[in-house]
C-alpha cells in the first residue's frame, strides 16, 4: 500500500532527471450529475476503477464545476450580481464581457462565474479554496483506494494574446505546479535564464482534450507523469499566480486611469530615463488646437539644475508671501508643499509653446484661443501622469512654476516663448497609495 499523502510543501520543483515515457490520457465516464454534499472522491474512484483503474503516480484532472457543486458553491442570483460579488477588481470590459480578478488572484472572464449546466436562475461559483479542494479529494481517494495520486482542479481561461480558451490549473495537490529549468544548459550549452514550465497548467490542458461538458466527462486521468507526483500535497496552484509586483501587465484597461495617484514621498531609487521618455511620448498624443504641437517638456535630472530651479522659485515665493503679510511660520508651512520636488529623484517641467495660437481683434476671442491651448497642455500633463503610473512610477503635479514663470524660465535657461505650467515630481513611491475615496459621477454631472 502506498504511503498516505501528507500536507505541506512539495519537493523542490526541478525537472526530472530522466526522459519521460509514454503519457496516456483517459476520460472517466460514469460520473453522475453532482449535487451539494455528494462524495465526489467516491464517485471519481468508482468511475475510474470501472475504467482505466487507478495507479500510484496517476494524476486526476477535475473540472472545477463538479467540485463547486459538491461543495455547495451554487447560488440563486443573477450572473451579473454573482460576478460583482466574486470580483476584487475589474481588469477590462468590452460589451457583455467582463475580465476580472477574483479573491484567489485569478484574472479571468466573469470572475469564474458559470451559468451552464446548472438549474435556471442559479450560477456556479469557483471553489472557495481550490487548492484545499484538491487536497481533500486526494486524501479521500487515498483513504478509499490506497493509491497515491496527484489531483489538479481546473477551470477555463482565455489568454490575452491567443484566440480561444483552454483549461488551466486553479488548484493542485500532490503535483509539482512548476518546473524550474533556470540554470540548466540546453543542447547547445546555453544557460537557461527564464524558463519556468507551468506543468500543472500543461496537465490541465492535456486533460481538457478528453473531457466534455456535453458528454458529462468532467474528470480525466493522466498516466505516465509519475515523476511530477509528490508525496506531500505541495504548494498548490497558487504558486502559479504571479505576484502583482512582478506582473508587467498588472493594469487592465479599467485600471489605468485610477492608477494615477498623487505621490508625495519617494524612495531614493533612481528613475529609468527610458520610462520617462515613454511617458513623454504618451503625453504627445494629447489633442491640440489647429493640428499644433504646443507641448514642451524639460527633464530636470541634474542636481545643479534642480537646485537652481527650486532655490530661485523658493526665493520668489518667499518674497511674494512676505509681501502679502504672511508670518515666517506661515511661510514655512507653505514651503512644505513643494517638498516633493526636492525629494523626488527627477523633475519634469511641462511647458506651453504658443506660436500656433491665433490672435483676434477682440480680447474675448483671443482669451478663448489661449484657453484652448491651456486645455491641450492639461491633457498632455494628464497623459504624462497616467503613463508614469503605467511605468510603475509615482508622480505629483505641483503648480509652483505657474506662479513664477519668468523665474523658472531664467533658472532653466529656457527658449523664448516656453511657459512653464507647473512641475511634476517623479520617483518610486515610498509607500502604497491610500484608498481613493469614492465619488458619485451623478454629483458632478448635469444632463440636459
Amino acid at each position: 500500500m502506498s504511503k498516505a499523502p501528507s500536507a505541506g510543501m512539495s519537493t523542490t520543483p526541478v525537472a526530472p532527471d530522466h526522459a519521460p515515457g509514454p503519457v496516456e490520457i483517459y476520460g472517466i465516464p460514469g460520473i453522475p450529475e453532482i449535487s451539494p454534499g455528494d462524495d465526489l472522491a467516491r464517485l471519481i474512484a468508482d468511475a475510474a476503477l470501472g475504467g482505466p483503474g487507478l495507479l500510484d503516480g496517476d494524476i486526476l484532472v477535475v473540472t472545477s464545476k463538479v467540485v463547486s457543486k459538491a461543495e455547495g458553491r451554487v447560488t440563486a442570483m443573477t450572473r451579473d450580481d454573482a460576478i460583482a460579488a466574486e470580483t476584487v477588481r475589474v481588469v477590462a470590459r468590452r460589451g457583455p464581457t467582463t475580465i476580472s480578478q477574483t479573491r484567489h488572484g485569478f484574472v479571468m472572464a466573469a470572475a469564474g462565474v458559470d451559468e451552464s449546466n446548472t438549474a435556471p436562475g442559479t450560477v456556479v461559483l469557483l471553489p472557495e479554496d481550490p487548492d484545499e479542494s484538491a487536497r481533500r479529494i486526494r486524501k479521500a481517494l487515498h483513504a478509499r483506494t490506497g493509491v497515491s495520486v496527484g489531483v489538479v482542479v481546473t477551470d477555463t481561461f482565455g489568454r490575452p494574446w491567443r484566440a480561444g480558451q483552454t483549461d488551466t490549473a486553479i488548484g493542485a495537490a500532490g503535483v509539482l505546479p512548476v518546473l524550474d529549468h533556470r540554470g540548466e544548459a540546453d543542447a547547445w550549452g546555453n544557460i537557461l535564464d527564464v524558463t519556468v514550465a507551468a506543468v500543472a497548467d500543461e496537465i490541465a490542458a492535456a486533460g481538457d482534450l478528453v473531457k466534455s461538458k456535453a458528454l458529462q466527462l468532467p474528470v480525466a486521468l493522466v498516466r505516465g507523469l509519475s515523476a511530477l507526483v509528490t508525496e506531500a500535497d505541495g504548494p498548490g496552484a497558487r504558486l502559479l499566480v504571479r505576484p502583482s509586483d512582478e506582473d508587467m501587465f498588472r493594469l487592465g484597461a479599467a485600471d489605468v486611469l485610477p492608477a494615477r495617484r498623487t505621490v508625495r514621498e519617494f524612495t531614493a531609487q533612481p528613475v529609468d530615463p527610458a520610462a520617462v521618455e515613454r511617458a513623454i511620448a504618451a503625453a504627445l498624443t494629447a489633442p491640440a488646437p489647429h493640428h499644433s504641437e504646443p507641448w514642451r517638456f524639460v527633464v530636470v535630472s541634474s542636481l545643479t539644475a534642480r537646485l537652481a530651479l527650486l532655490d530661485a522659485m523658493q526665493d520668489a515665493w518667499v518674497a511674494d508671501l512676505r509681501g502679502d503679510g504672511f508670518t515666517e511660520e506661515q511661510i514655512a508651512r507653505r514651503l512644505r508643499r513643494g517638498e516633493p520636488l526636492r525629494d523626488a529623484p527627477l523633475i519634469v517641467v511641462p511647458c506651453l509653446e504658443l506660436s500656433a495660437m491665433n490672435t483676434y481683434p477682440d480680447d474675448r476671442r483671443t482669451r478663448a484661443e489661449r484657453e484652448m491651448f491651456v486645455v491641450a497642455m492639461g491633457a498632455a500633463v494628464q497623459n504624462l501622469l497616467v503613463a508614469l503610473a503605467v511605468e510603475n512610477l509615482g508622480s505629483a503635479w505641483i503648480s509652483s512654476t505657474l506662479f513664477c514663470q519668468d523665474v523658472a524660465v531664467g533658472a532653466l535657461e529656457l527658449p523664448d516663448g516656453w511657459l512653464p505650467m507647473g512641475a511634476v515630481a517623479i520617483g518610486h513611491p515610498a509607500a502604497p497609495a491610500r484608498p481613493r475615496p469614492p465619488r458619485d459621477p451623478a454629483a458632478f454631472t448635469v444632463t440636459r
